[in-house]
């Protein structure tokens, strides 16, 4: 049987690896999503780069009229 300071001992062992796991998952969270904003913003050089990016003219003026108003 496991004395109650074993059990404690364990107990504290666990929440440790348990915080830890915690903490590798958001950074992984954080990475991914640096990685993909960093992805988007290749994607959009190359597309401007190339001459495949097009404004929304009609969006674009609604948005400057609206931030004069």
């Amino acid at each position: 049987m496991i004395s109650s300071l074993n059990s404690s001992v364990a107990g504290r062992a666990y929440s440790t690896v348990a915080n830890e796991n915690k903490e590798v998952k958001q950074n992984a969270k954080v990475t991914s999503s640096k990685e993909s904003g960093q992805t988007k913003i290749e994607r959009l050089k190359e597309s401007i780069d190339s001459g495949e990016y097009k404004v929304d003219l009609t969006a674009l003026a609604t948005k400057m009229a609206d931030e004069l108003l």
